[in-house]
């Protein structure tokens, strides 16, 4: 039976494991990849992930808060497409609470609406060998975009702003940054681990949304925990530039949306053993002692100091290859 003080969600960071031109989901052993992607979590991330690799076993350090959480988390890269063709990358920030965190996302597992104090429903956790991806990369409308209402970008007019949510880049200039909210699918077909599109083993509720408690349809009927990333671009250093003169968004992503519908993430599960069941379990919560059910947490230095060195050898800060084409 769930603890009675539970909460209904788990919220922590991951500081920055290196940022590279490597996706061992959608292009593996492919190196480099098809576009640069900033990636958090275990170290033992390479080119070439088999669904029966050890992510514990074979990781020497995390850069994610809990010390059993040796999945990988990533997401394509944010750049600023100067007047005069240039690009330049744009930084990741610590998000709220974690400011002292080198870049990097902040990961949720919500078991209920994020709204809601207390826990009521119980989730399954993922199994060893299960990874998944939301979004669609080429994707350059509204309507491409419509199922995938769940990626959404907010301009920080403040460091705490989370509303209005919109499904294309901001037009306008934010003054603390801009932030990607990626929401992954909530029901599993129980049976596979991953997919040939790696989505298909996994569905967004028959009806309503994983916030309304919409039931999870037959084809999908194992009740996962929602995973969610928040990302805060520094978009800040920008503002002061010269930005295109009809008003149109100037920033672009590594593999060549400027509309912004496109955004997508990666997820590949590594915890320890039945560490994440455990927290999704018992009342853990970022503004908890989450030590208290067992887990395992480690310091935001200690957070910092686990990266990785890139293995793919270009300038991904001016972007020497071309950020049009994703080449």
């Amino acid at each position: 039976m769930l603890a009675s003080s539970s909460v209904a969600l788990v919220r922590f960071h991951c500081s920055q494991l290196v940022v590279e031109r490597l996706d061992p989901l959608v292009n593996p052993g492919q190196r480099p990849s098809a576009h640069v992607h900033q990636i958090v979590g275990g170290n033992s991330f390479n080119a070439t992930m088999e669904p029966t690799k050890d992510m514990p076993g074979e990781s020497t350090c995390t850069s994610c808060q809990f010390s059993d959480d040796f999945s990988n988390y990533w997401t394509a890269v944010l750049y600023f497409r100067a007047q005069n063709g240039s690009y330049k990358r744009v930084p990741q920030m610590g998000n709220n609470q974690f400011e002292r965190a080198k870049g990097g996302l902040t990961i949720y597992y919500m078991q209920d609406a994020i709204y809601e104090t207390k826990q009521t429903s119980k989730v399954t956790a993922f199994k060893p060998g299960f990874r998944m991806f939301v979004g669609d990369v080429y994707a350059r409308t509204l309507d491409e975009a419509a199922r995938y209402r769940q990626l959404t970008y907010t301009c920080l007019d403040t460091f705490v702003t989370r509303a209005p949510e919109t499904i294309a880049f901001p037009t306008r200039k934010c003054k603390e940054g801009i932030m990607t909210s990626l929401r992954f699918p909530t029901c599993w077909d129980g049976k596979n681990l991953d997919s040939p599109d790696h989505m298909a083993h996994m569905s967004y509720p028959e009806t309503g949304t994983f916030e309304s408690s919409g039931p999870c349809p037959a084809t999908h009927p194992v009740r996962t925990a929602q995973v969610m990333y928040e990302v805060n671009w520094d978009t800040k250093p920008f503002n002061n530039l010269e930005w295109p003169a009809d008003g149109s968004n100037p920033f672009v992503w590594s593999f060549g949306d400027a509309t912004g519908y496109a955004n997508h993430a990666d997820y590949m599960f590594g915890w320890k053993d039945d560490s994440l069941q455990k927290i999704l379990d018992y009342p853990c919560h970022f503004t908890t002692n989450c030590s208290e059910s067992g887990a395992k947490m480690q310091s935001i230095e200690a957070m910092n100091k686990c990266t990785q060195p890139v293995t793919v050898d270009e300038d991904i800060d001016g972007c020497k290859y071309n950020c049009e084409t994703g080449t």
